[in-house]
């Protein structure tokens, strides 16, 4: 009987499975471009680590280009950028009560929360910061 039960599980499952749909492109997206509704739609079939759902995926920038009719991965879309190589950004520094700002020139190209290569145009040294939602960066000591 507990062989039936688990049978009847997988048999489940696997129905459950094709019932799933996955995102994909509907046309070839460029890197760094913005998705757009038009951009995109589903496929029957279920992808580990692929969008299920539609609303997921638009208002995202493709980091890789993504390919129509292939599934969209989690690790081939992020937020859209905020800062670009080689802008010149506000950088600031906070610490007990110091706050210091300045500027620099990003060496990468990010998003909101996105880890970024900072070059302080004073002292010419190389920081890391995180980037905000109003585009500066916020040094880490």
């Amino acid at each position: 009987m507990t062989r039936c039960f688990v049978i009847a599980l997988w048999a489940m499952s696997s129905a459950c499975a094709a019932l799933a749909d996955t995102v994909v492109p509907t046309r070839t997206i460029r890197a760094n471009a913005i998705i757009t509704e038009v951009d995109v739609g589903t496929k029957a079939g279920h992808v580990a680590n692929g969008f299920d759902r539609v609303t997921d995926v638009i208002g995202q920038e493709a980091k890789t280009t993504l390919y129509a009719g292939r599934p969209i991965l989690v690790d081939s879309i992020g937020p859209p950028a905020l800062v670009s190589r080689n802008q010149i950004v506000s950088l600031r520094f906070q610490t007990a009560g110091l706050i210091i700002t300045t500027e620099g020139r990003s060496l990468e190209r990010g998003g909101v929360g996105d880890r970024v290569r900072i070059m302080n145009l004073t002292s010419r040294a190389t920081l890391f910061g995180h980037i905000q939602p109003d585009g500066s960066v916020q040094v880490q000591r």
